[in-house]
């Protein structure tokens, strides 16, 4: 697993979502922003991004992710702190 192989795989899942990959040998970074994630509280949208890395988790190439979940919404007011 690399940081473009996990890139592919949430972008595939949520096309319409802002997607960054940081890191590599099993420990990764996720920042993603999507409107997909309106009304979910943190746990649910980590529940759902895990929906789609779980296999690979349970394998171990990927053994750490670190997530950073935003609507657009508070993306914007995270700015403009």
């Amino acid at each position: 697993m690399n940081s473009q192989t996990l890139y592919k795989i949430l972008a595939d899942a949520m096309p319409n979502a802002d997607l960054k990959i940081e890191g590599g040998e099993g420990k990764y970074s996720v920042s993603m922003v999507g409107s997909v994630f309106e009304g979910m509280t943190l746990v649910k949208r980590q529940r759902f991004i895990y929906q789609f890395i779980n296999d690979y988790i349970s394998s171990g190439e990927i053994h750490a992710v670190t997530m950073h979940l935003k609507t657009p919404s508070e993306k914007i007011a995270s700015e403009s702190i």
